[in-house]
């Protein structure tokens, strides 16, 4: 008789998120990255590890603190294949879905990357890592790679197909006088002792004959020097000269593992999931099962007599006695490539998806938000009701009364008020559905203006502009130019109330002004435009995304690079206006910047500085795009990659939001949105700790005021000008020296031009 194990729900999961990221000092990263996915479990001597697709986390054996592990804090990649412990040891490998390999080990990365440099041909993919001693193998999909731990370093390469070719190893094994690698040729084994194992006639081929059908393998471990196979879910056990069928039980067997001299198999049956633990001898000990938190194991360990979970709907979870503890570092459920915004320190992503020709996805995501570093989310599973908006990829939010909206590309509208009450709109409404597909109602951008007025691009309607005033009554909008599949998405408003919509599908720009009121149609007025001089002068006509800036420019992002129309209000006139090209300094060369780039994303920072995302990484740019100040990619910054589809700042804290392929990061950069007084004045860090190199922020001072830091005595130590509100120290006096131990005073100008003391800041030096 199986034993079942009846779950009691502890208080960790009443609390989902045990873990949260604090804000980063200035000038450093953090990670936004999914961790509810969890594909891997391991252990070394006193941290559980466990792996999800982008990245990983630890959690302490003796206090369950959690820990995140990215490229933001020191590993090498975003996307992570397979990882392996050494057995009662400290160090951890991790391959990545490139094939580099880190090994970390008492908190440091070392990078060993010689498979992904390397110019073999064929499947170089990590399936998984057997660690023996200081050696570990790394079976791929040509062949087995030894890794030496001790040098870090690869010391060997086995090519062990038929006649030397290249076979997709899924796991390697030893029981002390054998390795045994699981290929799809089936079993193979060989010699520990052989020295020439990059033969592959010295690699016996054992499925096929006695008793172990022929075929791909799934893996294969090793138990108190038993070896067991995995095929089509059932384990077999390797007795003398013969396999014999060990245990199957009609369950799908995801994956079978050896922990602590117990076997662990990861079981699923159509939505159920279980953990089935058995003996060396193969006697069952138990079923540990869980209606949520084991719907999709794939890996478990046992350690210091806790069972660890890995599961991709539940995350990481521990089972102990008869109870359950889930443990997942706060964070969104997954990467987010619709659009951003943050009003009042609050980031609202939509998580949903349309491909390069604007076809729906069916991405059920959700909107995530993030207010005071705590992730939450707004999906199917949350609100039944959101079921039926697929694919939100745009979001705006109402300052007034932080009414939130966002657009499903299939779905409709949806209003999320703070109660969370939610109210959809589609046929009881303005909005259309798309005229070449009647059920498919598409809200591809939206915006709010001063007097909280919605206005909607409704991509594929008839009428694809809509506005919902503030009383809630609707008015449309036939935008007069001839538009492929009626594509419209972003809106941005300026500062002279005018409509600024990107016109996907090669089509441009438009702008549109209501005139005096909305409900007269008899003042509006529409401007097109696209490239060419006279036409808009645009750098091309495949128009990516639209921002404004503080001196109500606006910047247009295209396929071909950024164009800056810098005199909005004379759109309409007989004037005109039209795009410029920014001429950027780099080093002792000024050129066209972004003439190549594809421009995905603009944001503009509190100083009126350009964040600029594009497939290339990030660059800022300065108030008057003059001068590049940041350049940033994978292989210079933590940036998660250099496929940039969406940025957005939190004026208040300067920390800025990159949503990329493989996730979101955030840079803590130094300008906030101006105050117009010394408001709320805080220093970070304070008191300043002895050793501390970083930068210093003093944030909440007036808009661009200067700004004084003082001896008690009042000696001048610093000066210098905010950006925006925010001004940042080095800690250093006027001459480069650091500062001793002591209170320094900080003052600031306000708007009248008055000098007062604002804070102080404390040094402690050893």
């Amino acid at each position: 008789m199986f034993q079942r194990i009846m779950a009691l729900y502890c208080l960790a999961l009443t609390i989902p998120f045990v873990s949260m990221a604090q804000l980063q000092p200035i000038g450093q990263w953090r990670d936004h990255l999914p961790y509810q996915q969890v594909t891997g479990v391991t252990h070394t001597a006193d941290k559980i590890w466990a792996a999800t697709p982008y990245s990983l986390f630890s959690v302490d054996a003796a206090d369950n603190s959690i820990e995140r592990w990215s490229r933001t804090n020191g590993l090498s990649e975003t996307g992570i294949s397979a990882i392996a412990a050494e057995p009662g040891g400290r160090r951890l490998v991790i391959a990545y879905t490139n094939s580099n390999i880190d090994v970390l080990v008492d908190e440091k990365v070392i990078n060993i990357n010689a498979l992904k440099n390397a110019a073999t041909a064929g499947d170089k993919s990590v399936r998984s890592i057997y660690i023996h001693q200081q050696l570990a193998y790394v079976a791929t999909g040509f062949g087995i790679v030894v890794v030496n731990l001790d040098k870090y370093e690869i010391k060997d390469t086995w090519i062990i197909g038929n006649n030397g070719s290249k076979i997709k190893v899924n796991s390697v094994a030893g029981d002390g006088a054998f390795l045994y690698a699981a290929t799809e040729e089936g079993i193979k084994k060989a010699p520990v002792n052989n020295i020439n194992l990059a033969d592959f006639r010295n690699w016996q081929l054992v499925s096929g004959a006695s008793g172990l059908p022929a075929g791909v393998v799934q893996s294969v471990v090793s138990v108190q020097n038993k070896v067991l196979a995995l095929k089509n879910d059932t384990l077999y056990l390797q007795s003398g000269a013969n396999w014999n069928v060990f245990y199957r039980d009609g369950w799908v067997i995801k994956n079978c593992t050896v922990s602590d001299n117990v076997i662990l198999l990861s079981e699923t049956n159509n939505n159920s999931g279980r953990i089935v633990t058995l003996t060396a001898s193969g006697s069952f000990e138990r079923i540990i099962q869980d209606a949520q938190l084991t719907q999709r194991p794939q890996q478990a360990v046992a350690f210091q007599n806790t069972y660890w979970i890995a599961d991709t709907l539940a995350g990481l979870s521990n089972f102990s006695g008869a109870s359950f503890n889930r443990l997942i570092p706060g964070s969104p459920l997954s990467t987010v490539t619709g659009g951003m915004q943050i009003v009042h320190n609050t980031l609202w992503a939509a998580a949903g998806s349309v491909n390069a020709n604007w076809e729906p996805q069916n991405n059920k995501n959700g909107l995530f938000t993030l207010s005071d570093n705590n992730w939450n989310y707004f999906n199917s599973t949350r609100f039944s009701i959101l079921d039926t908006l697929p694919d939100l990829v745009s979001v705006a939010v109402d300052p007034a009364n932080e009414s939130v909206w966002a657009g499903s590309f299939g779905g409709g509208l949806v209003n999320i008020k703070k109660d969370n009450s939610i109210q959809i709109f589609k046929q009881n409404s303005a909005i259309q559905p798309a005229y070449f597909n009647p059920a498919s109602y598409r809200v591809s951008g939206l915006a709010v203006d001063a007097e909280s007025n919605l206005w909607v691009a409704n991509y594929g309607a008839l009428s694809p502009l809509h506005v919902r005033k503030a009383d809630g009554n609707w008015r449309s909008f036939i935008i007069p130019f001839s538009l492929s599949e009626q594509a419209v998405s972003q809106i941005v408003i300026d500062d002279n109330n005018q409509k600024w919509i990107v016109l996907p599908k090669n089509k441009g720009l438009v702008c549109f002004s209501h005139g005096e009121g909305i409900d007269n149609p008899g003042d509006d007025k529409w401007k097109l435009y696209q490239s060419g001089k006279g036409n808009g002068n645009l750098p091309d006509n495949q128009v990516r995304c639209i921002a404004k800036d503080k001196n109500n420019f606006i910047w247009v992002g295209t396929a071909k690079g950024v164009g800056i129309i810098q005199c909005a209000q004379q759109v309409f006139t007989s004037q005109g206006c039209e795009a410029v090209l920014p001429v950027v300094q780099q080093d002792n060369f000024a050129g066209y910047l972004f003439s190549d780039e594809d421009v995905q994303s603009i944001a503009i920072d509190g100083a009126d500085r350009k964040w600029i995302g594009t497939k290339n990484g990030v660059w800022l740019i300065s108030a008057d795009a003059n001068k590049i100040i940041y350049r940033f990619t994978e292989s210079n910054s933590e940036l998660l990659s250099n496929d940039v589809k969406q940025i957005a700042i939190d004026g208040k804290t300067g920390e800025v939001f990159f949503a990329t392929a493989r996730g979101i990061c955030s840079f803590r950069g130094t300008a906030t949105e101006k105050t117009e007084t010394n408001s709320d004045v805080l220093v970070f860090p304070n008191p300043v700790p002895p050793g501390y190199n970083g930068t210093i922020a003093i944030r909440g001072v007036a808009h661009n005021a200067i700004v004084k830091i003082t001896e008690l005595n009042g000696r001048l130590v610093y000066q210098t000008r905010a950006l925006g509100s925010q001004v940042v120290w080095n800690g250093k006096d006027y001459k480069g020296r650091s500062v001793l131990s002591g209170i320094y005073l900080v003052f600031s100008s306000d708007e009248n031009h008055q000098e007062k003391q604002v804070t102080k800041i404390v040094f402690i030096q050893k």
